[in-house]
């Protein structure tokens, strides 16, 4: 079994003194995707290139203390692509892809970290660029390798993925344009779409269960007034090999919440 895991840390410093390095020991990943670092190079000097004994391979935004993204792996990777070719972007740190090619076999994880439009009109153009540049670039990987993207899409799809719904229909990560985006990436026609929300493959009911991210303000956490952000989104084959999936929620590391899946594979 391959234990594959997504977390926004908000910080990696402050993550880290909130105990996320005990816990990955514990469970013990294959590998974690990390979102939101909050560091630069020289932040991560000495200290946190490794995390529980696996090797990390990042991209930092050129803005210090802002986003950035990790992946942390237990194997040794064929190639690492650091940016996905959109220099906007590339530049807030926001796509780092590990590949484990084989005679046999392309497969890649990827760890993302869409962006948020929830400070304003400009953000959230920035946003749909970002979103047309990531479908077109899913799509190309999608016809030449497996893959799985972890990340914090910064998209709640349905009804059943936020508590609020109603009452989020005009706000940043519920809007009916980024709805139709995911569906349009999850939906197969014969030139686009067809990838797999793997937790919703696993988990199809309805229930509160599947949120990962809740606001600071007032009392969201506790209340489980949460939104589900984080995902895996997998070509078909390699989302058929998943098992498993768990959300924890026993410590709070972050504003997000770990999500892991099982897939029935080996590197």
């Amino acid at each position: 079994m391959f234990k594959l895991t997504s977390l926004n840390l908000n910080g990696i410093r402050s993550a880290t003194t909130k105990g996320v390095h005990a816990w990955i020991e514990a469970t013990a990943p294959d590998c974690i995707c990390v979102q939101e670092i909050k560091a630069q190079a020289p932040d991560m000097a000495g200290r946190f290139e490794v995390l529980a004994g696996m090797k990390g391979y990042f991209q930092f935004a050129e803005k210090k203390g802002y986003s950035g993204v990790g992946v942390y792996t237990r194997h040794e990777p064929s190639d690492v692509i650091v940016g996905f070719d959109a220099e906007e972007f590339d530049a807030e740190g926001r796509y780092v892809e590990v590949r484990f090619d084989t005679p046999s076999r392309k497969f890649s994880i990827i760890s993302s970290y869409f962006p948020s439009g929830s400070s304003g009109e400009e953000r959230q153009g920035a946003k749909f660029r970002f979103l047309a540049k990531m479908h077109a670039h899913l799509m190309a990987l999608k016809s030449e390798r497996e893959f799985i993207l972890c990340g914090d899409i910064n998209i709640a799809h349905q009804q059943a993925d936020l508590k609020n719904w109603r009452g989020n229909q005009k706000n940043s990560g519920f809007t009916p344009e980024e709805r139709a985006w995911m569906t349009k990436l999850l939906h197969k026609t014969e030139i686009t779409g067809g990838l797999i929300d793997v937790y919703r493959q696993l988990q199809p009911d309805t229930t509160d269960a599947c949120y990962t991210w809740w606001s600071n303000r007032g009392q969201a956490y506790a209340n489980n007034v949460g939104w589900r952000l984080d995902y895996h989104l997998a070509t078909p084959t390699t989302a058929a090999l998943a098992r498993t999936e768990s959300i924890y929620k026993g410590e709070k590391f972050s504003d997000h919440a770990p999500i892991t899946i099982g897939y029935d594979f080996a590197m």
